[in-house]
């Protein structure tokens, strides 16, 4: 027989339910702790990607297209790509990374700069875009 007041013991059935909460709350916290880390990463990475950019749109626009995609990839996380082309009069650079070293499958995070070239510099030196 059950017994219904305040501070009894349960029945042998339930014995164990609290046990299997915790951990079922346990787990969905680490899953959710895990999400945030990933999301931070991808934040991060974004920033890298886009200080990369700046930096080799600087580099290309004093035409050192070769040292500004080294820059690029010394800069940017791991794996990235960098485009350099000259568009409009100007030096447009893209760089392109999966976040967090592809813990977040199908997002890309991607960072983009544009600079003048120097007197001088001619457009020559990257691909037509």
């Amino acid at each position: 027989m059950a017994r219904t007041e305040a501070g009894a013991r349960p029945e042998a059935s339930e014995r164990g339910s609290v046990t299997v909460e915790a951990a079922l709350a346990l787990c969905s916290l680490l899953v959710l702790f895990a999400l945030v880390l990933a999301g931070v990463a991808a934040v991060s990475d974004q920033l890298r990607c886009t200080n990369a950019a700046v930096a080799a749109a600087r580099l290309a626009a004093r035409g050192e297209p070769h040292l500004a995609e080294q820059a690029a990839l010394d800069a940017a996380p791991a794996g990235a790509a960098v485009e350099i082309r000259h568009v409009d009069g100007t030096v447009q650079v893209i760089v392109r990374a999966d976040p967090a070293g592809g813990l977040l499958p199908g997002v890309t995070v991607r960072g983009e700069a544009h600079a003048v070239p120097e007197p001088g510099v001619e457009a020559a030196d990257a691909d037509p875009g």
